[in-house]
């Protein structure tokens, strides 16, 4: 699908990749979103991210790694707030209202690790009908047990990374 504003810049826009996750991570959920969101930049993708740290960090220095862009959405009005890995920062003044502008910026969503945040995130991006991937952390049941559609888990990053492209290749 291509719009004017695609034909100005020269072709499509790439794909915005959200990266969700605790603002507080340990070092094994730390190193996972950081593959992450370099996988994600190292395929052209800008990764999304809520511009703290944790997992939010993590994502960005990926990307950051890969020569990629990263977006954060942060909570507060300062701009200053973000991590240093953030390419772009965009101030909301929302506290965690913000988690619906950053499911709204973004065509697919990884979530590493999980949090309450994490989980509004992923309920969000469902709701809206983005392609989501778990890598730890949550995972959602339905009513009767089973996984929620629309919702895959991933044992690495390189397949949630892979699960999250072939989604939006499928739509």
């Amino acid at each position: 699908m291509t719009s004017p504003i695609d034909d100005q810049l020269g072709g499509p826009r790439p794909p915005h990749i959200a990266v969700v996750g605790p603002g507080e991570a340990d070092s094994e959920t730390y190193g996972l979103a950081a593959e992450t969101g370099r996988l994600i930049a190292a395929r052209g993708a800008v990764v999304v991210c809520g511009g703290l740290g944790g997992v939010m960090e993590a994502a960005a220095l990926g990307a950051r790694q890969a020569g990629g862009v990263s977006l954060g959405i942060l909570p507060g009005r300062d701009r200053g707030e973000a991590n240093r890995h953030v390419t772009v920062a965009v101030a909301t003044g929302l506290g965690e209202l913000r988690n619906a502008l950053l499911v709204q910026a973004s065509d697919a969503l990884v979530a590493v690790g999980g949090s309450w945040g994490t989980l509004s995130e992923l309920a969000l991006a469902l709701r809206v009908g983005l392609p989501a991937v778990t890598l730890g952390g949550w995972s959602v049941l339905d009513g009767d047990g089973a996984e929620v559609a629309g919702m895959a888990a991933a044992s690495s990053p390189a397949e949630a990374v892979e699960r999250v492209f072939a989604a939006l290749a499928a739509r």
